[in-house]
């Protein structure tokens, strides 16, 4: 069983992560944990904390010599903001954050309690645990992609683009946008909203090439990978929806336009032509890409703060203003492709089991062998 816990403040001396059950034998360093937090940080409309960190990871434990040993693995991230004791206390919670909720239910008179945990500071950390699923998945030639569609209603058009080239024009853009007339016009929105004091949200596609048919299962309830992915995508700070295919359209659509038909041919066994469900059905990957969309709210802190109430007082006020981006649409890619990544190599690790990346292999080829005589 892959698994992982989180831990950390905002402000506090770091983020850390306990990553249990990766197999020995795969290569994994600092250097391509580090593009992956590079690529977090990056984006038009970021704050000033990205001006202050530079996202580094140490390995402290379960890898030794560039390769994993088959223990927990040990994260560690260094906030060099580090000034949890000396910040003034919150009282004034802001609406759309968990500062009141939170408050509430852990009895915390000073939100401050709340908000460090509850802020997205922490994806750093998870998009560390989900490098190395990444190199996991990479094994098996799968890789995890994502772009940026929409942002403050700017919706980009990206029809008759392969994934491969939407990919390489998202990585050349500040908002990881593979439209460049629709980049345009997001930036002046993202513009125009630092103007007014506010905040924009967004949507992004996420699609997971490579992934075999048959991971996750259609017999329990907590088997299902689409199910395992939805929840996982929705845990991350911010995302408020998650589609899966056509999503959403699905009760739109007749079945005749809705289902993808199966083909079936010596050289690549049976496939699809289509994906409208997303690749997954049953809870199982049918073979193919898995398509993914996911939906960020505007951020909650905004510059020109909305009417709130102080806890303690009772009273009336402006929420609390705390250090924040306009929009983090682009980074909530990354930490989108991350937490993907994890559910898939979870899946890999549950269908093809080993203790060390050479037995996985082992059973993968196996695997492959009973699909091509099916």
């Amino acid at each position: 069983m892959l698994r992982y816990l989180t831990a950390g403040e905002s402000h506090g001396a770091g983020l850390t992560a306990i990553l249990e059950g990766m197999p020995a034998g795969l290569a994994l360093g600092p250097r391509s944990i580090n593009e992956e937090l590079r690529r977090r940080q990056m984006g038009y409309g970021r704050g000033g904390r990205m001006a202050i960190e530079l996202d580094r990871v140490e390995i402290l434990s379960g890898v030794r010599g560039g390769k994993t040993l088959g223990s927990p693995i040990a994260f560690y991230i260094a906030n060099k903001d580090f000034s949890i004791d000396k910040l003034p206390k919150v009282t004034r919670p802001r609406p759309g954050h968990a500062d009141l909720a939170g408050a509430l239910k852990y009895d915390q008179e000073d939100i401050r309690n709340i908000l460090e945990r509850a802020s997205a500071r922490e994806t750093a950390v998870r998009v560390a645990v989900g490098a190395a699923a990444r190199a996991l998945l990479a094994e098996f030639g799968v890789t995890v992609m994502s772009h940026v569609t929409v942002l403050g209603g700017v919706r980009a058009k990206t029809e008759g683009l392969s994934f491969f080239a939407i990919r390489k024009q998202a990585e050349l853009s500040p908002l990881r946008c593979a439209d460049g007339k629709a980049q345009a016009r997001m930036i002046r929105a993202i513009d125009r909203a630092k103007a007014a004091g506010d905040t924009l949200g967004g949507t992004i596609e996420i699609a997971a090439l490579g992934v075999p048919a048959g991971l996750g299962s259609h017999v329990q309830h907590d088997r299902k990978l689409d199910g395992r992915l939805a929840g996982a995508l929705m845990s991350i700070q911010a995302i408020k929806a998650v589609e899966i295919g056509v999503g959403a359209r699905v009760s739109e659509l007749p079945g005749s336009k809705l289902h993808d038909p199966i083909y079936y041919s010596k050289a690549k066994g049976f496939y699809r032509k289509s994906f409208r469900a997303g690749g997954l059905e049953g809870g199982i990957t049918v073979g193919g890409p898995v398509l993914l969309r996911i939906h960020m709210k505007p951020l909650s802190t905004l510059r020109r703060p909305l009417m709130s109430v102080d806890v303690k007082t009772k009273k009336p006020f402006r929420a609390t203003v705390e250090r924040s981006d306009v929009t983090a649409v682009p980074a909530a890619g990354v930490v989108g492709e991350a937490v993907t990544a994890f559910e898939l190599a979870q899946a890999f690790l549950e269908k093809f089991g080993g203790d060390s990346l050479a037995e996985m292999k082992r059973n993968y080829r196996g695997y492959l062998g009973q699909l091509k005589r099916f």
